[in-house]
């Protein structure tokens, strides 16, 4: 009897579109964890939620206040003093879940382009320095290419500044300005 050997089975590596979708599922489930949370359906609706998100929090406190001390500013389903100070609360409570989520998703955006062009550009600083090898000048057309979608403006030889002009005949030239020595 032959004997066949065990080929081991690997599961295939999700891609990277895959693994993204979940992740947004992930985020959008968390949404529905977080009290108060509300999306604006309009961009004008985001406007004024940021707008009035603007005020400073003393101004709220003094308008919780007020409607604690007046019972003539509390109209049909307004919000009463107690409601408003739990909703600053969550709002200072969450600010930090914000800032890690902001925080995130500046990582997330940058993180992989960061190190793809640190590679590609440590690869160009040794192209540009192996193209001026004859043994390596075979990757001269291929700096000039990555330096055009760089967009890098070849370097040329300095100019030098244009000679300060002549004064006309006749004019006096101008005295030369010394500063004024300072007395102690």
């Amino acid at each position: 009897m032959t004997q066949v050997p065990e080929v081991p089975v690997t599961n295939p590596q999700p891609s990277y579109l895959v693994t993204a979708q979940e992740r947004v599922d992930e985020i959008r489930a968390m949404r529905e964890k977080i009290p108060n949370f509300v999306i604006p359906s309009s961009k004008g609706e985001s406007q004024r939620l940021a707008s009035a998100a603007s005020v400073p929090p003393q101004f709220v406190e003094q308008v919780a206040m007020a409607i604690k001390n007046s019972s003539k500013l509390v109209a049909a389903g307004a919000a009463d003093s107690d409601r408003i100070r739990d909703l600053m609360n969550f709002a200072e409570a969450y600010d930090s879940v914000a800032d890690e989520l902001e925080a995130m998703a500046g990582f997330v955006r940058h993180m992989a382009k960061n190190t793809a062009g640190s590679y590609a550009l440590t690869t160009y600083a040794l192209a540009q320095r192996l193209a001026k090898r004859p043994e390596t000048a075979d990757l001269a057309p291929h700096v000039e290419n990555m330096r055009i979608s760089l967009g890098k403006k070849s370097r040329k030889a300095k100019a030098q500044p244009a000679p300060a002009p002549a004064p006309a005949p006749g004019t006096p030239a101008p005295a030369p300005v010394t500063p004024p020595s300072s007395t102690k």
